[in-house]
């Protein structure tokens, strides 16, 4: 049985390592290096960016950001996958079994469910927080609440130049 993960402590740590530097990328590696430490039962914990150069295209893109955990895919269109699908609509996706998931990409097979929360600036999403389990069901609406508290804390203590 996994513990349940203390997500007020994880944004006042969050909160705290964000006042040496509040850029978004040591912010963004930070976070998903505590989010991994804490997380029982997970395999990936990362961020997709927004490719602010495809954002005017037909399908925008999100990009690879900073992450723990295996490799992982480069790009994700608008609207696919959990990722695409959560900056598409602007909504956590709390999914039980990625399998059955439509247009889900497999980046790492052993991952079986995932959680996605949206990443804004100024009011638009700029990425996404995406955590992968090698669980089914792993993730709970406890978890994905957590966790876009977790998000609107890193959505006010960072600095991202421009947005």
């Amino acid at each position: 049985m996994d513990i349940p993960v203390d997500y007020e402590l994880l944004v006042r740590q969050i909160e705290a390592l964000a006042q040496a530097d509040n850029h978004w990328l040591p912010v963004l590696s930070n976070a998903s290096a505590c989010l991994l430490e804490a997380m029982d039962n997970i395999n990936w914990a990362g961020f997709y960016l927004v490719d602010e150069s495809a954002r005017d295209q037909k399908t925008p893109e999100l990009r690879l950001g900073p992450f723990q955990g295996k490799v992982a895919c480069v790009r994700i269109p608008f609207g696919r996958g959990v990722c695409g699908t959560a900056a598409a609509e602007d909504k956590t996706q709390l999914v039980s079994d990625v399998h059955a998931f439509s247009g889900h990409i497999a980046c790492d097979a052993a991952s079986r469910s995932e959680v996605v929360v949206p990443l804004h600036c100024g009011g638009r999403v700029v990425g996404v927080l995406d955590i992968d389990s090698p669980l089914l069901d792993r993730f709970s609406a406890y978890d994905a609440r957590g966790l876009e508290s977790f998000v609107r804390a890193l959505e006010n203590c960072i600095c991202w130049n421009a947005c």
